[in-house]
C-alpha cells in the first residue's frame, strides 16, 4: 500500500489538468459572448444585469485558476511543462480579467455601446475566446493539428485586425466628439477591449509553444 501510494505520486494527472483548462476555456467563450451581449443591449438596466453575469464567471474562472495552481504544487508529472502550464492558465486568467474590465468600464461609465469601434472589438473579441476555445479543447489529445493551428492563426488575423480598428476609432473619436468626457471614457475602453486580444493571441503562442513541444 505505501509503495502504490508512493507510485501516485509520480502518475500524472492529466485529467485533472485538461478538465480545468477546458472548463476555463468554456469560461473564456462564453465571457466573450457575454461581452458581445452587453454591448447589444440598449437598455442601461438590462445592460448591467448581463454585466453582472460576466463579473460572476470571471470570479468562477478565477477559482478554478487557482485549482490549476494549486494541483500545480501537488503533481511531479505533469501532461505538459510546468511553466507553460503556468503560462497558459495565467494567459487563460487574463483574457478574462480585461474582458471583465471592459464589461465594467461600459457599465460604470454609462457609455452608450451603440458605437462602431466598441460594437467592431467585442465581435473580435467573441471571435478570438471561440478560438481559444476550440484549440484548447483539442490539447487534450493532440490529434486534429490542423484544427489547433488553424485557430491559432485565426487569432494572430483577430489581434491585427482589433489593431487597425483601435486606430480608426481613435483617429474617428477625435474627429467626431465634442465632449472632452466621452472621448476619455471611449478611449479607455477601445483600449481595454483592444487589450482583451492582445491576451488572446498571448495565449495562442503558449498554446502553439505546447503543441511546438509535444505534437
Amino acid at each position: 500500500m505505501a509503495f502504490q501510494s508512493f507510485l501516485n505520486l509520480f502518475t500524472p494527472k492529466d485529467r485533472v489538468f485538461y478538465s480545468l483548462f477546458e472548463q476555463v476555456a468554456d469560461g473564456v467563450a462564453r465571457m466573450g459572448k457575454l461581452m458581445k451581449d452587453v454591448v447589444a443591449e440598449p437598455d442601461s438596466d438590462k445592460r448591467a444585469a448581463v454585466a453582472s453575469q460576466v463579473e460572476d464567471q470571471e470570479h468562477v474562472n478565477d477559482d478554478l485558476t487557482h485549482q490549476i495552481f494549486t494541483e500545480l504544487g501537488r503533481n511531479f508529472i505533469t501532461p505538459f511543462d510546468r511553466e507553460d502550464i503556468h503560462y497558459l492558465a495565467s494567459a487563460l486568467d487574463d483574457i478574462c480579467d480585461y474582458i471583465f474590465a471592459a464589461t465594467k468600464k461600459i457599465n460604470f461609465y454609462k457609455v452608450n455601446p451603440n458605437d462602431m469601434g466598441i460594437q467592431k472589438l467585442a465581435d473580435l473579441i467573441e471571435q478570438g475566446a471561440c478560438q481559444i476555445h476550440i484549440a484548447v479543447k483539442e490539447l487534450r489529445n493532440m490529434r486534429d493539428m490542423r484544427k489547433i493551428t488553424d485557430a491559432l492563426v485565426k487569432v494572430n488575423s483577430i489581434e491585427n485586425q482589433a489593431d487597425d480598428i483601435f486606430d480608426l476609432s481613435i483617429e474617428r473619436l477625435f474627429e467626431t466628439e465634442p465632449d472632452a468626457k466621452e472621448v476619455i471614457k471611449k478611449r479607455e475602453i477601445y483600449q481595454v477591449m483592444e487589450i482583451v486580444t492582445d491576451k488572446c493571441e498571448d495565449a495562442a503562442n503558449v498554446i502553439e509553444s505546447i503543441i511546438i513541444k509535444y505534437a
